[in-house]
């Protein structure tokens, strides 16, 4: 993680959970940590988590990723006052409270996919723009889930799967573009078995489910791989599981 020391990282949906321990872990290996989230009050609670000497490293911006305003200026204050994005952490997701085929259920599916995948790219490409007008070799990461791999046969999964589906392909997109671009920036997706947060249905909290400082690790590791090495892929799955 060395050669990230200083440099600026962006987590979305960093008011709890996995992206909350993202952000945390990420200032503690160094880094300047911009948390986006619509309830900003709660990045900036997360700084009495953090030594008081680093504390100034973790900045809280209020931002809805269903807007594209709200994004566009929320990567405008990391160039204007952090001088641009090296690192980008895509946390912000939604879980559904709907089956598919549930009756009136249109805004509900337009949240997920607004939120899980146009928010995802929305967000991937203006933290490229910023990566490659400084000509920076940087690293995007999704944090996808095993539902972007095989559909499990759970109640009101609905479009998740779908989304997060729709994850995978796009990381396979984005790497492609990458490359054609002739950039050395990396892009990882993580994809997750059940971990605990508060998205996490009731019915799947028990004792043998991933933590949140399980994912935030991984993403240490990926970030800490040598800048030849990119880590496409990386499944993370609680023993025992049974999806």
């Amino acid at each position: 993680m060395n050669r990230w020391t200083g440099k600026v990282a962006v987590v979305t949906g960093a008011s709890s959970g996995i992206g909350a321990a993202i952000a945390k872990d990420l200032v503690k290996a160094g880094m300047v940590v911009v948390g986006l989230a619509r309830r900003v009050e709660c990045i900036e609670a997360l700084k009495l988590d953090l030594q008081e000497s680093i504390r100034s490293r973790l900045h809280a911006i209020k931002c809805d990723i269903t807007k594209e305003e709200d994004i566009l200026q929320s990567f405008k204050w990391a160039e204007e006052n952090l001088g641009g994005v090296d690192v980008l952490v895509n946390n912000a997701g939604i879980l559904p409270s709907t089956d598919l085929l549930d009756a009136g259920n249109t805004e509900n599916l337009c949240a997920v996919l607004n939120i899980n995948v146009l928010g995802l790219v929305i967000c991937s490409r203006e933290a490229y723009q910023s990566m490659k007008k400084r000509s920076v070799a940087g690293h995007i990461i999704h944090i996808n889930s095993i539902a972007g791999h095989s559909v499990m046969d759970l109640p009101q999964l609905s479009i998740y799967p779908g989304s997060k589906h729709a994850v995978t392909a796009i990381t396979e997109t984005m790497r492609n573009e990458l490359r054609n671009a002739g950039t050395k920036i990396k892009v990882t997706s993580i994809s997750p078995g059940i971990v605990r947060t508060d998205i996490l249905p009731e019915a799947l909290i028990n004792d043998d489910i991933l933590e949140t400082v399980d994912i935030s690790n991984a993403v240490l590791y990926v970030l800490g791989t040598p800048p030849r090495v990119q880590i496409h892929e990386l499944t993370i799955k609680p023993v025992g599981e049974k999806f």
